[in-house]
């Protein structure tokens, strides 16, 4: 289920929608009808919904949505002809990823544009989950409140969110909003398959992408990654482990008594590249030894 609904901050009339996209619109006079929220399949569709579904969508369906409120459908060209029953705008269209990434950021009020953004990427999922969860604590001691991604335990701040994996464009963008709503300073997000389907990053702009394997190039990163339809530009700062950081890694781990300390150093690694001073991270880990 996924419906960008209780954390979008912005409506868009259906004219608009399809003079942007290039979408046909049926009937034209339509154009001022203003949708609320978008849903990708039926169990999400409320009052003032466009109802975009993610699979093959036919009369039945449509005759469902409208039923349950919905404002607008976006159906395939291969449908025109065949709705003259449905009462409800219909936009002929069949959009690309990169459309409706466009389409959910803007609504959901550009989530990702207010958030300082860690993508974690590993060589198996359980690495990744791991090294989401050392950053997320290690951003909290730091002083950040922070919003986690992830098939293992996804939250905003100490609320536990129930969202049902892998996680859609749509899904993505909703979940982003309500981690900026509820005051989060940064979204850690797992790059994995359990996690995400592909291109549900679409018009997430990655601030740090971090790795553990040490072994692959910047560009092999990214490519690693592109499935998942993240942009990853100019301003994105590529982090592995370095020997800075395993030196400040395994120091805190002695002091906690462990012996694996690579995914805190990736941590620390992906926090250094966000630009927080070493000082910073030093006094952050000395401060974290002493509560324990």
């Amino acid at each position: 289920m996924s419906a960008i609904s209780e954390s979008m901050n912005r409506r868009m009339t259906l004219g608009l929608l399809a003079s942007r996209y290039g979408f046909d619109l049926d009937p034209t006079f339509a154009t001022e009808v203003t949708i609320t929220s978008i849903a990708d399949d039926i169990d999400s569709v409320r009052p003032g919904s466009l109802f975009m579904p993610s699979a093959p969508v036919d009369e039945q369906q449509l005759r469902q949505a409208q039923a349950l409120g919905a404002y607008g459908a976006v159906v395939p060209h291969a449908l025109r002809g065949k709705t003259e029953d449905i009462q409800i705008p219909v936009i002929y269209a069949e959009p690309t990823a990169q459309q409706l990434g466009r389409l959910a950021s803007e609504m959901a009020g550009s989530p990702s544009d207010s958030l300082a953004v860690f993508a974690v990427a590993g060589s198996d999922t359980q690495a990744v989950d791991q090294g989401v969860r050392d950053l997320a604590d290690f951003l909290h001691m730091l002083g950040n409140p922070v919003g986690v991604i992830s098939s293992g335990n996804s939250q905003s701040l100490e609320r536990y969110l129930d969202l049902n994996y892998p996680l859609s464009i749509l899904d993505v963008q909703r979940t982003m909003a309500v981690c900026a709503e509820d005051g989060a300073a940064a979204a850690i997000l797992a790059l994995s398959e359990e996690t995400l389907k592909d291109d549900a990053l679409q018009s997430v702009s990655v601030d740090v992408l971090g790795c553990d394997d040490n072994g692959l190039s910047e560009a092999d990163i990214v490519k690693s990654v592109a499935r998942f339809g993240c942009t990853v530009g100019k301003r994105t700062r590529i982090a592995v482990r370095t020997p800075e950081s395993d030196m400040l890694a395994s120091q805190a781990a002695a002091a906690y008594g462990q012996t694996n300390s690579s995914a805190l150093s990736l941590s620390i690694s992906m926090v250094l590249a966000a630009g927080v001073r070493k000082a910073n991270i030093k006094s952050a880990l000395r401060v974290s030894r002493d509560l324990n």
